[in-house]
């Protein structure tokens, strides 16, 4: 993969200038950056918003609406048993499962625990509006794993009402049946989705089925006033798990499932109910204020694969099912104030925020006697309560027309408290609790070089605790959970070029850097058991370039591209061997983050308007990927071509959408997502060949 055809086309438009108006379309409105309402041409930061319309996909996972963004990469692992694998800049890269390391929202809602560990089954792509992406420094200003802030937003209520149903399957048996009803009555606005989606799953042992529901409901009380009220569901009852598969495995045969998986029926149920509320309050015409409160449940039990033998005789092994029953809730409260300082625009806002989890831990043997993958005695039972408290304040400052100040800084204080209720011989009491604080200043500067280029710099300090999962067992093997894990801290640095040469036109360039101390990598993996260390240096630095232009009436050039270096600066000590209880082979100072790829591609060709013929012709490139920390074995990189087309019917109240796709267009056989430090050495989850979908949109206005 190259830059310089994206170089080219930019360099190719630029002549535009000239015709060019003195002030730029607006484009989209984002908010995660700066907490208001701006473009975000104008704010001194990598940040994209990418609109979430039905247009002739799945519809299902969060990696369909993230391939067009640089610097992100977002897997579909093709397992339902785990969770969409997404990474900011490589940030998130280590998670096994689950989102870690990145910030996630749906409307302002935290969909990251105060631990850091986060998820996005629940996010309902059918009813949403947009999903903004904040990369860099200033993601720091949303606390705990700020590598990165992926924030999903729900459309509001329509006038006129429109109520839609759709209906999409395909390869693999997918299927994904939705119905949502928009409008407004009144002083309230309304938004509800119901979403059914079921799949046999590519591989053996992955089937799996997921039922969701999202609602937004607006209530405008007055012209200064709004309450909002989000309500979501997600069901998703015992999806099968295939797990990973080794390089041998997935040569002979990448449809297959790892037989432990079929042994000990591996399989994972999840079960989430939430609810937030949201009161906007415009006290003057300076100042605002913005209060939010949620809370949630989530149950979530899985069958693991681990061997009768090792939860026998291992001292202090869990088990092979883990059960979890969490409660969590939290708040914000924030005011704004937008006036004049020194007589140009200024904005500040400061707020505080509170999350709190409190998790019921078991973890049981998956048999009975002879019988495996079914639940059996008791191996582990604790409480585990994480809570942060966070003070933050931002400023916006125009300091002049073609100069803005941005900075802020936020406090966090975040505590973990474990209280062991299972204690026996070989197994001593695990209690205990440790407190992280950090502060994390962030600054940046835009300048407006001219009304079609725009040139900006940001620093910014951050900072990521280990999650629950990874103080779940010490290096040491002693009693206690790894509380001696210090949190990672990084320098973050990063300059960019935004262009809007033309109407329809727009361009960007980012380069950056982050620097980390005490990163976390594996020291052990033992039957089912991984430890953690912390690494005294690694860095995180590259290029990302983007390229959005309507070459055309109804023709629409979207490119993106993303170089990236992630490596360990420092050298350390991991276990690879099968039953190393304690690190003992040397990883070398420079080499690359498993997890990471080195290069990242997209572009897509567009074609069609409001109505008629659309068409859409693809290509995803992926780079090698490193899967294990010595970076002796990674999967090979790829490139992928996708080809839609579809015909959209528009005749008084109907509108009719239907459409076609095919993937991988050249039937290739590729690893789709890892398994980064797999104790098995199955770090592989293979990607679907060659796939169809078809599908139909009938909405009514």
């Amino acid at each position: 993969m190259t830059f310089r055809p994206l170089a080219a086309a930019v360099a190719l438009a630029l002549p535009a200038v000239a015709t060019a108006q003195d002030v730029p379309r607006l484009g989209a409105v984002v908010v995660t950056a700066t907490r208001t309402a701006q473009s975000p041409y104008d704010v001194p930061a990598a940040i994209d918003s990418v609109p979430t319309p039905p247009d002739g996909t799945l519809d299902v996972n969060l990696s369909e609406r993230l391939q067009s963004i640089p610097g992100v990469t977002a897997r579909d692992r093709q397992n339902y048993a785990q969770d969409t694998q997404i990474s900011i800049r490589g940030f998130g890269a280590r998670s096994t499962f689950g989102i870690r390391g990145i910030r996630l929202y749906t409307d302002g809602i935290p969909a990251t625990m105060p631990d850091g560990q986060g998820q996005v089954t629940h996010f309902n792509l059918d009813s949403a509006e947009r999903v903004e992406v904040l990369r860099g420094p200033f993601s720091a200003l949303y606390g705990n794993a700020s590598g990165g802030v992926i924030q999903l937003f729900t459309a509001d209520g329509t006038e006129p009402p429109t109520y839609r149903v759709g209906v999409a399957g395909g390869s693999n048996g997918n299927l994904r049946v939705s119905a949502n009803a928009r409008g407004v009555e009144g002083p309230v606005d309304y938004n509800v989705d119901v979403t059914h989606f079921r799949t046999d799953g590519y591989r053996d042992h992955s089937a799996a089925r997921r039922e969701s529901g999202n609602a937004k409901l607006g209530w405008t009380i007055d012209d200064d006033t709004k309450l909002t009220l989000v309500l979501n569901a997600v069901d998703i009852p015992d999806a099968q798990d295939p797990l990973g598969l080794t390089r041998a495995q997935y040569r002979a045969d990448p449809r297959q499932v790892a037989a432990v998986a079929r042994t000990f029926d591996t399989r994972k149920s999840a079960d989430q109910q939430q609810a937030g509320v949201i009161w906007d309050q415009r006290i003057d015409a300076s100042n605002s204020l913005r209060v939010m409160a949620y809370y949630g449940q989530r149950s979530v039990t899985q069958y693991l694969s681990i061997p009768v033998a090792t939860q026998v005789s291992q001292p202090g092994n869990a088990g092979g099912v883990v059960d979890l029953a969490n409660a969590y809730g939290g708040g914000d409260a924030r005011w704004t104030w937008r006036d004049t300082l020194a007589g140009k625009p200024f904005e500040l806002a400061a707020g505080v925020a509170y999350d709190n989890q409190h998790q019921h831990r078991q973890g049981d043997e998956n048999f009975v006697g002879t019988a495996l993958g079914v639940r059996g005695a008791l191996r582990r039972d604790e409480i585990d309560r994480v809570f942060n408290v966070d003070e933050y304040a931002q400023a916006t400052w125009r300091v002049a027309d073609d100069w803005t100040l941005m900075g802020g800084v936020r406090h966090s204080d975040v505590r973990f408290r474990s209280t062991d209720r299972y204690i026996a011989p070989g197994n001593p009491d695990d209690s205990g609790t440790v407190r992280y604080t950090a502060t994390t200043p962030v600054g940046g500067v835009l300048w407006r070089a001219a009304p079609w280029a725009h040139v900006y710099a940001n620093w910014g300090r951050g900072f990521e605790t280990p999650t629950f999962s990874e103080l779940g067992y010490r290096a040491d093997r002693g009693a206690g959970l790894a509380f001696n894990l210090k949190p990672s801290h990084s320098n973050n640095m990063e300059v960019g070029l935004k262009l809007q040469p033309a109407e329809t036109l727009s361009a960007g360039v980012a380069v950056f850097r982050a620097d980390s101390d005490d990163e976390l990598a594996v020291a052990t993996n033992l039957g089912g058991r991984t430890t953690y260390q912390n690494i005294a240096r690694s860095r995180r630095q590259g290029i990302e370039a983007s390229f959005d232009d309507e070459v055309a009436r109804d023709l629409h050039l979207v490119a993106s591209y993303t170089r990236l270096l992630a490596s360990f600066r420092s050298p350390f000590l991991t276990c690879v061997s099968a039953g190393c209880r304690a690190p003992d082979t040397p990883v070398a100072a420079g080499t690359r983050i498993p997890g990471v790829p080195r290069g990242l591609g997209y572009a897509a060709i567009k074609y069609g308007g409001e109505r008629g013929w659309q068409a859409t012709l693809d290509a995803n490139a992926v780079g090698a990927t490193p899967v294990n920390d010595l970076g002796t074995e990674a999967a090979p990189g790829y490139a992928l071509f996708g080809l839609g087309a579809g015909y959209v019917f528009d005749h008084g109240p109907w509108r009719v959408n239907t459409f076609g796709r095919l993937d991988n267009l050249a039937d290739r056989h590729v690893i789709g997502s890892v398994i980064v430090n797999d104790g098995n050495g199955r770090y592989y989850e293979p990607a679907p060949g060659r796939t169809f979908l078809v599908g139909v949109d009938v909405t009514w206005r």
